[in-house]
Formats: structure tokens, C-alpha cells, sequence
């Protein structure tokens, strides 16, 4: 299925009929999305209005430099932040960790959003698009980091989002730009980048986010493009039995694949529920390309809608929530 981006502030004619197209899941909102916590709201109504409660509506609301809604929302450290904190204190870093997450699920499901795209699980070994979006460096201290995390997210009324699998932290190339290409061998993946996703997996995340990296120790093609990564390792060998959802098919990588319709039909074959289609230009062409839906994946993606969460108004009033958005502010300053 295919979770889709729309232009702009509201929704236009033609994108109320991609809500209701066959193979449609749902909507990714980005900063050209938002004006505003009110805007926002009428917008989700709105989508809500044409595709039903069952549609889903996410957005990336890492923290740090990814963060898509600003004025009017907790502006969220970066994840690196508190992965510094453990370094000196890793009982304040797991709770700090467990904070961020409840602020930024709860501020989401107080304004009608499913769930965001996080935590990242990469490890923090100067991949150019990463950054200081990661915890640490340590695989060991990061999988910590990650299971209170997830925590957070579920408290928040959310479900958690790893990625991006296998691991996409120690190869240095920005696959928004161009292919990226990891050489390593698969027991040095295996231990380092790997562990973080496992330790998360006990915590219950329900979904993971795949790489559009090369492993050429595992498979030939992108790990969202392959067989193997996503059937035999994640879920035949590891026992990831959640929803597995494409990174961006407009991204540089992916063009590994061919056209947009190849890309889709590309990570449908290789066992992905879920596509991410970010940009409207593609999106007509993302849903020609789309077959019957799998009763699986629907099944499977029902565990990606938000519970019922608080109110603006409740979160305001709630003085949790100013202890937990000083806490973790004061890493900013």
C-alpha cells in the first residue's frame, strides 16, 4: 500500500480522489503541510472527512534537525543530545529518552497525527544524512536508548517506527543524493549495526523503516528492494513479524530500481507493506503501479493507528508534561 504526500495547507480536488483510490493507506505530512496547530487540525479533519477513520496520517517528528512541526509544538533536541548525556549519566539518558518520546507522541495524537517516522536506530558513525539524528555510536548504549524510547512513544498513544534496517549509519553517503554502497562483511554488520534494532524489537515497535543501502555482503540490491533482507533475515530469522514500509521512492537510491512504477512494485515484491510516495509528482504514477493490496499488510498496518490521546487542552493543564519539556529543552541550551 502507499502512504502519499499532498501539496499543500488544504487538501486540492484531485488529492481527495487519491484518498480513496485502491491501494491508498494514508497520508505524510511535511512542512509544507503546516502553518499552524489549527490548520493543522482542519487539515487532518479534512483528509479524515474523504478517507475515513482508518486512514493513516504520519509525519517525521524526530527531533533536532528533522522535525517538520515547529511554531507551536516542543521543539525537540536532537536524539545525539541525549545519547551525550549517557556518557556521563545513563539513568538521566534512558529517562530523558522515554521523555522526548512521550512529548513528541502525545503533541501528535493531541493534533490527530497516527504516529511519526522514529525513533532512528542507526548508529552515529558520520553517515551524512544521519547525524545527529542518531543516539550514539555504541550499539549497545544506542539499543538502550531505543527501548525507552519506544516506551515513550507507546505511553504517547503511538506506535515506533525503527530506522532505517539493517542500518544505515556507517556507510557516509546521503542516499537522498546518490546510491550507497556498505562493503562490510555480514558479521560485522551483524554485530554492530544490527543490535540496536534488536534490542528495540522486545520493546515491541511495531514497524521498521527500510535502508535504500547496498549490503553486497547480503544481496545485490538496496535492503527495501530485497528478498533477503526483508524476508529471510528480518522476518524468518530475526522474527520481525511487523510492518516493514519503504523509505522515499523519489530518493536518489531508489532509482536503483527504474521508474517509480518498478520502484513500487520493486519493494512490494521484496516484502514491504507499506511505500512511501513523498511528493505529489509521483503519486499518480506510484498508483498505477499498485496491485490488489495484501490482506496481510492491511492486518499488519492497523498497529500503526494512534490511540485516543489528550487534548491540547489536557496536555496544557497537565504539569507531567512541563516537567518532562523542561527537561529535555534544557539539552538546547
Amino acid at each position: 500500500m502507499l502512504l502519499i504526500g499532498i501539496a499543500g495547507t488544504t487538501l486540492l480536488p484531485h488529492e481527495r480522489a487519491w484518498l480513496t483510490a485502491r491501494g491508498v493507506a494514508g497520508v505524510i505530512l511535511f512542512s509544507r503541510n503546516y502553518t499552524g496547530r489549527d490548520q493543522l487540525l482542519a487539515l487532518v479533519e479534512s483528509i479524515r472527512e474523504v478517507a475515513g477513520d482508518a486512514c493513516l496520517i504520519a509525519v517525521d517528528q524526530e527531533g533536532g534537525p528533522v522535525q517538520r512541526f515547529r511554531d507551536g509544538f516542543t521543539r525537540l533536541p536532537a536524539l545525539a543530545k541525549i545519547g551525550a548525556v549517557y556518557d556521563r549519566d545513563p539513568a538521566q539518558a534512558v529517562r530523558l529518552a522515554e521523555e522526548h518520546a512521550w512529548v513528541m507522541a502525545s503533541e501528535l495524537r493531541a493534533s490527530g497525527i497516527d504516529f511519526s517516522f522514529a525513533p532512528v536506530a542507526d548508529l552515529a558513525r558520520g553517515n551524512e544524512a544521519i547525524g545527529m539524528r542518531a543516539f550514539h555510536a555504541d550499539p549497545d548504549i544506542a539499543g538502550e536508548l531505543l527501548q525507552a524510547y519506544v516506551r515513550g512513544m507507546h505511553l504517547g498513544g503511538m506506535a515506533a517506527v525503527l530506522k532505517h534496517f539493517p542500518g544505515h549509519g556507517s556507510v557516509a553517503t546521503d542516499t537522498h543524493k546518490a546510491q550507497a554502497i556498505d562493503p562490510r562483511p555480514w558479521e560485522q554488520i551483524q554485530r554492530h549495526d544490527l543490535r540496536p534494532f534488536l534490542e528495540a524489537f522486545p520493546a515491541h515497535a511495531e514497524a521498521v523503516m527500510m535502508a535504500h543501502v547496498v549490503y553486497p555482503a547480503v544481496d545485490d540490491r538496496p535492503a527495501g528492494y530485497s528478498r533477503r533482507w526483508i524476508q529471510t533475515i528480518l522476518r524468518e530469522q530475526l522474527g520481525f513479524q511487523g510492518v516493514v514500509i519503504s523509505d522515499d521512492i523519489s530518493m536518489a537510491a531508489a532509482g536503483i530500481a527504474g521508474g517509480i512504477a518498478e520502484r513500487v512494485r520493486g519493494h512490494l515484491e521484496a516484502g514491504c507493506d507499506l511505500v512511501l510516495a513523498c511528493f505529489p509528482e509521483v503519486v499518480e504514477e506510484a498508483m498505477a503501479a499498485m496491485p490488489e493490496p495484501s490482506r496481510a499488510s492491511q492486518q499488519r498496518m492497523a498497529s500503526l493507528r494512534g490511540a485516543i490521546g489528550a487534548s491540547w487542552a489536557g496536555l496544557l493543564d497537565n504539569p507531567q508534561r512541563d516537567r518532562f519539556v523542561g527537561r529535555i529543552t534544557a539539552l538546547d541550551q
